[in-house]
């Protein structure tokens, strides 16, 4: 079986690994590029190549997050990348320009997709509603295993607010927030979650994951609610997940 391979396409960076599907987990050692400025859908494709060319012995299909709503491989949104993104069918773009079959997805429903198939929601039935506390606040809602992707649940309107400028983990720092405060407003965010849905578990994801022991046990919900497993390697591990399973064209 030809390993799938993941790319992560964030700001910053542009990581990439094969994975294995047995085991959850990169398959080689990680690599970074430097995301190009501006990161138009041309440049970004020009890099992936430059990525993949890194793997020679790489020869399976690829998945590659995009933080965007992604349609069926067309991303519809640009909050934090260039605007030449909206209306780019990404699924061809990056195919055409890798000669490799390529497949995009959302970046926080890949981490959703790889925390339900190999962490901390692996083997829960029912609605699992994962969330990604960073710059924003992104979300994966997966049932029984199905994901319902392009949640946008960051974007929720709270209190006259949009969730993630009030929650997210970079306005803890930008405010200065203690973990007790900050707790005290992703209490607010997580009760409308579960007033809206009802779910089974939460997973918080993210970088700040990390540091779940301060300030997870604080958030006071009633829906059991647990820190991330894969932290940064779940973006590529459920990119090449997607890319395995043939992305939005499952029967």
């Amino acid at each position: 079986m030809e390993l799938p391979f993941g790319i992560d396409f964030g700001g910053s960076g542009i990581k990439g690994a094969p994975v294995d599907l047995e085991a959850g987990d990169f398959a080689g050692e990680r690599v970074r590029i430097k995301t190009p400025q501006p990161s138009t859908p041309e440049a970004v494709a020009q890099v992936f190549t430059e990525l993949l060319d890194q793997f020679p012995s790489s020869k399976g299909a690829v998945g590659v997050t995009v933080p965007a709503v992604v349609r069926h491989g067309v991303v519809s949104s640009a909050a934090n990348i260039d605007r030449g993104w909206i209306g780019t069918d990404a699924d061809a773009l990056f195919t055409e320009a890798t000669g490799r079959d390529v497949h995009v997805v959302n970046d926080a429903d890949a981490a959703g997709l790889a925390e339900v198939r190999f962490g901390a929601a692996k083997g829960r039935r029912g609605l699992v509603i994962v969330t990604t506390l960073g710059t924003g606040i992104g979300s994966a809602i997966v049932y029984d295993g199905v994901l319902v992707p392009n949640s946008e649940l960051g974007h929720l309107e709270i209190d006259g607010h949009d969730a993630e400028k009030r929650a997210a983990s970079s306005i803890k720092e930008d405010e200065g927030l203690s973990y007790p405060e900050w707790a005290k407003r992703l209490t607010v965010y997580y009760r409308t979650l579960e007033k809206l849905f009802s779910p089974d578990l939460f997973v918080v994801g993210g970088g700040v994951s990390k540091d779940s022991a301060e300030f997870l046990h604080l958030i006071d919900i009633e829906t059991e609610i647990v820190a991330a497993k894969l932290q940064n390697r779940a973006g590529i591990v459920g990119a090449a997940l997607w890319a395995f399973e043939a992305g939005d064209e499952r029967p």
